[in-house]
């Protein structure tokens, strides 16, 4: 008991620094969630949250399977945030990689420091400077496109090309952040190894393949197993400001449904019903993830 109480006066500043991120973490993730009895109602705001509302059980989940477009909305969905994942896995690791054959330190600082800036701007402005860049009139990279003779191409307005443009964007944006993590796995790996890979005749490749890979392993399949809880967030903050009616086909996801139909249309009860299902979705494929990863690479959180 003594041994316990040290333990816990030493650790005290730690506690104390996750604190704030804590209470937020609770009233605005776990607060919340009591109002998802929302989805069994007819939701009146009138009437308030403990007012004589109306119950209406699974309709709205009903109403929300037979809408027109959904299955396309949930594939859109499921499309993107696909797309994103397996990208904003391979290239933070193919940069990590790349960093870490520099052995320049101003120059690869230098490096990270350029390619993380992105991150910490929000899609409000960075909406605006892809919709200034990809314009098809005076965009610069049309004006790029046309010196090849390629016709001008409407980005952020045709649907064949607006899920591609929102994954290019946004690992655009994160994978410069996403490089730290692996990054800081690289420095637990142990140098000797590379030592006795060099006496041993391995050149880069296979050190890389063999050394760098097996020792990021455990970070990769973390970062893997969190990304699958992410599978039906395909990125609202930067979909919404970029996309529009013409590109509702290739671009309408669940968070920009659950958006129009909430907030736009009213319907409180409906966009609770599909919010809390795209919720219950993500959980079994994070639960999943995690089960395989614990079958596959004996990873586990504890």
């Amino acid at each position: 008991m003594m041994k316990r109480s040290i333990a816990l006066r030493r650790n005290l500043p730690l506690h104390l620094m996750i604190l704030p991120g804590l209470i937020l973490l609770v009233l605005f993730s776990y607060v919340p969630m009591a109002g998802l009895y929302i989805a069994f109602q007819k939701f009146i705001p009138a009437k308030g949250f403990f007012g004589d509302q109306q119950w209406v059980g699974w309709d709205n989940f009903r109403y929300m399977l037979e809408m027109p477009g959904i299955f396309n909305v949930l594939w859109n969905t499921i499309f993107i945030a696909g797309m994103k994942m397996i990208a904003g896995l391979i290239v933070p690791i193919a940069v990590a990689l790349l960093l870490n054959e520099l052995r320049c330190a101003g120059l690869k600082k230098g490096i990270q420091t350029l390619i993380y800036l992105p991150h910490f701007l929000s899609w409000i402005i960075l909406g605006g400077v892809l919709i200034d860049i990809l314009s098809p009139s005076s965009g610069l990279v049309n004006q790029l496109l046309g010196w090849f003779g390629i016709e001008p191409i409407f980005f952020l307005g045709n649907n064949k090309w607006f899920p591609y443009t929102m994954v290019i964007s946004d690992v655009w944006k994160e994978f410069g952040f996403s490089t730290i993590v692996y990054l800081a796995a690289l420095t637990g790996i142990d140098p000797q190894q590379y030592e006795a890979a060099i006496i041993d005749g391995a050149n880069r490749w296979k050190q890389i393949w063999h050394i760098t890979l097996p020792g990021m392993r455990m970070i990769i399949v973390l970062m893997m197993v969190l990304s699958m809880g992410n599978i039906l967030n395909a990125g609202f903050d930067q979909i919404v400001n970029l996309y529009s009616t013409q590109v509702y086909q290739s671009g309408d996801i669940i968070d920009t449904l659950v958006y129009r139909i909430g907030l736009q249309q009213a319907q409180y009860g409906v966009a609770t019903a599909v919010g809390l299902f795209k919720s219950v979705v993500s959980f079994l494929f994070i639960s999943v993830a995690y089960y395989a990863a614990y079958k596959i690479a004996d990873y586990r959180i504890f």
